[in-house]
């Protein structure tokens, strides 16, 4: 994926996001929409990850398509 991709992928994600947390607020999720926000999460962090990898590695002037999406263990793990 390029940039663009990944960016085009991250505003569909963000955009299920809103519909769920939209539904949310006019009545309760459903488990099966629960976890899929849950899901819609960590894709997101990952997905951020992954771009700021590509960033770094052409500031550094290495390929940025040396990048892949990290385990969600360690995205989570992050300090915000």
């Amino acid at each position: 994926m390029n940039d663009s991709q990944i960016r085009s992928h991250i505003e569909d994600l963000i955009a299920e996001e809103h519909r769920l947390l939209e539904h949310g607020e006019r009545a309760s999720l459903t488990p099966t929409d629960a976890e899929r926000l849950h899901v819609i999460e960590v894709q997101l962090d990952q997905y951020w990850d992954l771009l700021r990898q590509r960033r770094a590695r052409r500031d550094a002037r290495q390929d940025p398509n040396a990048t892949s999406l990290r385990d969600p263990d360690i995205v989570e793990r992050y300090q915000q």
